[in-house]
Formats: C-alpha cells, structure tokens, sequence
C-alpha cells in the first residue's frame, strides 16, 4: 500500500520502515548513519543507560564483544552450549505434542545463559524460570514500542523491565564475586564487568546483553525449525544428515 520505504508520524516522531533487503543493504552501509546515535535513545529507554555513559561504553563493550564472539573464538562456546542443549532436551521424551515457540525458549534460555554468564548465575530451576520467562517474554515483546515510547504507556513492561534489573542486581553479585584472575576462564559476563566504566550499571548491561542474545536467536531458531518440519524433503535430508553422523538412536 506505501511501497517498500515509508515514514508515519507518530508520538512528536517520524518513523520510517524499510521493507526490503535492497533498501536495508543501502541504510546500514550509509555513511550518514551513525550507529551510537541511532541507538543510544532505545538503549537508554530499554534498559535506563543514560547517553553520557552510553558513548563512554559504546567503543570498548563493542570491541570486546566482537573479539570474544569473533568466529575464530566461537569453537570455545559450542561445546558448552551442545553439551547444554542436549541436557535440557532430554527431558522431552520420544512422543507427544507440544509449542514449538514454547519449546524453543524453554530450552534456549537456559542453554544459552548457563553458556554466555556462567553455570548457576541465572534462574534454571524450573519454579525461577517459569516467572522469569513471563518477564522475559512481556520485555522482549513490547521491546520496539518500549525503545520509542515513555514507560507510563506501557506499565506491564516497565514492570517487567524493574523486575529483571533487581533480577541483574543479584546475577552481577555472583559473578563479581566468582570472578576469575585467568582471562581464558572468565565468561562472556565477567569480560563485561572487567570493561565496564560505571559499575552501577552492570545490572543494565547484563539485561542488555541477555536481551542481544535472546532476541534474535529465538525466533530465527523457531522459523528454522519451522522451514524444516514444514519441507518434508528437507527434513530427509537433515536427518539423514543427522544420521551419518551421530547414528540411528531415534
């Protein structure tokens, strides 16, 4: 109806949808784009980092994180995080029915906390984690609108936002506390805290970073999953691919 590239006008803003690969392929190689400011507002409004200590942060966090996520670093992390997944998949048993979304945060969430911030330093009893999703999930769906709009319109997330900051509060205590001298031993956490100017922001950070991991990963997991089970061809393939290599175990 608007065509691939629109702008609205709405809550004193302009906001412009790009809809197409060609037109977001143009917007983030512009040069007139510049990232720390683009998201320095949602970053302060999600998560209540103010822009002086934004900027201050931005550099060094980003840095970091690239060097330890690079993919000549990623074989430190896969281990771990089969070893987790296979665990937490095991429960499920060899029938019956269930959510596919529903499944796959289930098992993401603990898998990929337990891999990036450290054994134990997150809720994974199943009690702790069945309150915790119904946060997670409420200030990971209102997420867009939050990043743009004053809190007092959206009073369910700003709940849920104020319970997993006290949540943070808690996980950075324990992982100050373990906090490793050898680098090689430290998690994707504990880097974090050592390269953190303001440390009273920590517990922000942290749901920061849960919040870059979680996002995207579950739907993409979800509609991958789906591709898969959907194509009858491909499915074969997977698991005959699956087959060749870990055997026919069922």
């Amino acid at each position: 109806q608007h065509g691939p590239v629109f702008t609205i006008f709405a809550l004193g803003k302009r906001f412009t949808f790009v809809t197409e690969e060609e037109g977001t392929e143009a917007f983030f190689k512009s040069e007139d784009l510049n990232f720390e400011q683009a998201v320095q507002q949602a970053v302060k409004n999600a998560v209540s980092v103010p822009a002086e200590a934004f900027y201050q942060n931005h550099g060094n966090l980003y840095s970091m994180m690239k060097g330890k996520m690079s993919p000549s670093n990623l074989h430190m992390f896969s281990g771990t995080l089969c070893k987790e997944l296979h665990e937490h998949m095991a429960h499920l048993g060899m029938e019956g029915t269930g959510d596919l979304n529903d499944l796959v945060r289930h098992v993401m969430y603990p898998a990929v906390v337990n891999t990036l911030f450290g054994k134990g330093i997150c809720p994974t009893s199943p009690s702790e984690i069945k309150e915790f999703e119904e946060h997670f999930q409420k200030y990971d769906e209102d997420f867009e609108y939050a990043s743009q709009m004053p809190e007092c319109f959206l009073r369910n997330w700003s709940k849920s936002k104020k319970w997993l900051l006290k949540l943070f509060e808690k996980v950075v205590f324990d992982a100050e506390r373990t906090n490793p001298s050898e680098t090689a031993s430290k998690t994707l956490l504990q880097h974090l805290l050592d390269n953190l100017q303001g440390k009273h922001l920590a517990p922000n950070y942290g749901l920061l970073m849960l919040w870059a991991a979680q996002a995207n990963a579950v739907p993409v997991a979800f509609w991958t999953l789906a591709f898969i089970l959907s194509n009858p061809a491909i499915y074969e393939k997977v698991m005959e691919d699956l087959a060749s290599v870990f055997g026919k175990a069922g």
